[in-house]
């Protein structure tokens, strides 16, 4: 690891593993004397089996137990289960990706309901979790605030964690993510190796403040978790990044053919950003398919998916969202 990586690594990574109620309570005093927001942000596509359980737990812990969350929404993405209404039930405010600024249209993928959510929402401290978590994790939500709301120069972080695989009724302890260590690593580690500090770069659980997050670009696939960290580091430079140790995270596991898709998209969203190594060389361009093969018992068959890079622009250039931002400041 590089000197600066690694600097950042050790004082830039803290653990909310021994989250106490003294830690609770100072949180809520950084957010009641800097005048925060909380918009706590979670995407979702048919996800019935998991997001009440988890909106349940965060509104009683997180708003009615502590006020810590003022704003818990499920920005539902073209979900053909019972989703919307599960998530509304359990106590989220739900919007679909589709009716929010209509006028720009709707694409499929996960970035897409993220930079909505800036549109729907109105925290200047956004939190973002996929909504397919299992067990607790509440104290997801203080942990990645906490960097946020007690030190200024933070604008963003990420959290890590270890991530089991449960495959075939076993469980490995350390078998998931395995997009993040076979594609996303070793490029970050290649193009940016002043990132090589962050433990799970393409992780779903991250909060910023929307001051930048409103600054950058969100790759519409899976490509948006790796773009964002890329896209911030540029703008607010490495010091301003942190990390935090959730502990253990588990979600449901993806097939091999599945992850090979998400990491076509990553593949896709890190060469939209590098470019060859000497100067005056163009920008790398990546042909836009994945080609992935099956066998039908007579002969492999070819079955192309299309992972080019598609990018909403940042939100701060969108005219709707500037307007409400101004009625909102007015």
């Amino acid at each position: 690891m590089r000197p600066d990586a690694r600097a950042w690594f050790q004082n830039r990574t803290r653990s909310a593993a021994s989250l106490t109620e003294i830690d609770v309570e100072a949180l809520m005093r950084a957010k009641q004397c800097g005048g925060h927001r909380v918009s706590v942000v979670l995407p979702a596509r048919d996800e019935e089996a998991t997001v009440g359980h988890l909106v349940r737990d965060l509104a009683e812990r997180w708003m009615r137990d502590v006020p810590l969350v003022d704003e818990l929404l499920v920005v539902d993405s073209d979900s053909t289960d019972a989703t919307p209404a599960v998530a509304r039930a359990a106590g989220a405010d739900v919007v679909a990706t589709t009716d929010v600024l209509p006028a720009h249209g709707s694409r499929p993928g996960k970035g897409e309901a993220l930079w909505k959510s800036l549109a729907a929402t109105s925290g200047d401290l956004v939190v973002f979790l996929d909504a397919d978590l299992l067990g607790d994790v509440s104290h997801y939500v203080p942990g990645l605030l906490g960097p946020l709301l007690t030190d200024p120069q933070v604008q963003y972080v990420k959290g890590c964690y270890t991530r089991p695989l449960e495959f075939d009724g076993v469980t490995h302890p350390s078998g998931g993510g395995r997009v993040t260590e076979l594609t996303a690593r070793p490029l970050l580690n290649a193009l940016w190796p002043e990132l090589a500090g962050f433990v799970q770069p393409l992780g779903g659980e991250y909060a910023g403040r929307r001051a930048v997050l409103e600054q950058v670009p969100f790759v519409s696939g899976y490509g948006v978790e790796v773009a964002l960290l890329i896209d911030l580091l540029g703008l607010t430079g490495l010091s301003a990044l942190a990390q935090v140790d959730l502990g253990v995270r588990r979600h449901s596991s993806q097939s091999e053919e599945a992850l090979g898709a998400m990491a076509g998209q990553v593949v896709s969203a890190v060469l939209a950003r590098a470019e060859c190594g000497r100067p005056g060389h163009a920008r790398v361009e990546a042909s836009g398919l994945l080609t992935q093969f099956r066998h039908d018992g007579a002969g492999f068959v070819p079955r192309s998916t299309a992972v080019a890079v598609d990018e909403r622009p940042p939100m701060a250039t969108v005219a709707e969202y500037r307007s409400r931002r101004e009625g909102l400041v007015g």
